[in-house]
């Protein structure tokens, strides 16, 4: 079975906006390394087709999307 994907959006300070698609695991981590003070400066994200290195400081939000996708408009 294919790992499953969701997309997320990732705000910074200064109004950049980073889309990435990941899995959950991926976003939980995130998630946890966001709110952890002890954590490290810099997080290595894993997403569908590469890996990005996110300066932890620097983000403002997560957004992760959860409506439903669909076929047409």
């Amino acid at each position: 079975m294919a790992e499953e994907f969701a997309r997320i959006d990732i705000g910074f300070t200064g109004g950049q906006v980073l889309p990435v698609r990941v899995t959950r695991e991926s976003f939980e981590g995130l998630r946890r390394a966001l709110s952890d003070s002890n954590s490290e400066h810099w997080h290595e994200l894993k997403t569908q087709d590469s890996d990005v290195a996110l300066d932890l400081s620097k983000i403002v939000y997560v957004r992760l999307d959860t409506e439903e996708h669909r076929v047409g408009f």
